[in-house]
């Protein structure tokens, strides 16, 4: 099987650096305008865009790890092309991503004004140690409030809620406890939806859980590789 990781809003394929040690012939993607290329705005079109890479580079038995709106991508993904995909890691992710209005409007700010766009980026970074998070804030900044703003847009356009019980490979819903963006209750919803999925709540993990508690969430995802396998 093979790891393929897909980033969150804003990201980058470096935000998987503790994942990508890890796993050696895993892949983390950029996506689409992040920052090269054209910049997507709905998650369906990033599934497409996904499904050209894979078949592309002839890739199969996926378990596809996404973080936040690379979650979304992930379960969309399975459902338009369940033949390529023998399991799903969501990281802070649900079926439905709903944004806070206030977000989006703060970020219609910084993309005329960007100057404070830096601490937009950093803020959800505190708890990652610092080498990596300064790598993730680079990123972040280099892809601009513009990418951030649309792929936060596409996520409060997704919802496949009443789909989950056409997903027929095993799912793990990664989550930590004090992630307040999407919390709990999303992973704890994919798993009462999809027949025989599971939920792992991480303490003391937020948002950015995978960066934050590397070791837990790689030896989760180890454990579920080697049940599925």
């Amino acid at each position: 099987m093979r790891l393929l990781f897909i980033h969150g809003s804003g990201g980058s394929a470096e935000s998987w650096h503790y994942q990508t040690n890890h796993f050696k012939k895993s892949i983390a993607v950029d996506l689409p305008g992040h920052p090269h290329g054209e910049l997507l705005d709905t998650i369906d079109g990033c599934v497409d865009w996904l499904h050209d890479y894979v078949l592309k580079k002839d890739l199969r038995d996926l378990v596809l790890v996404g973080h936040s709106l690379g979650g979304g991508i992930a379960l969309l993904y399975t459902l338009k092309y369940p033949e390529r995909v023998k399991g799903i890691v969501t990281v802070g992710s649900g079926a439905r991503l709903r944004v806070h209005p206030m977000t989006l409007e703060m970020l219609e700010k910084e993309v005329e004004n960007p100057e404070h766009f830096g601490e937009f980026a950093t803020q959800s970074l505190a708890l990652i140690e610092k080498d990596v998070a300064d790598v993730m804030a680079r990123r972040t900044i280099e892809n601009g409030p513009a990418v951030m703003l649309n792929d936060l847009r596409a996520c409060d356009r997704f919802d496949i809620m009443d789909r989950l019980e056409e997903i027929q490979v095993p799912l793990l819903a990664l989550c930590g406890d004090q992630d307040i963006m999407t919390p709990p209750k999303y992973s704890s919803f994919m798993v009462s939806s999809i027949n025989g999925a599971k939920a792992e709540i991480i303490q003391g993990g937020t948002h950015m859980v995978f960066a934050e508690k590397p070791e837990e969430v790689n030896k989760a995802i180890e454990d579920f590789i080697n049940e599925i396998e």
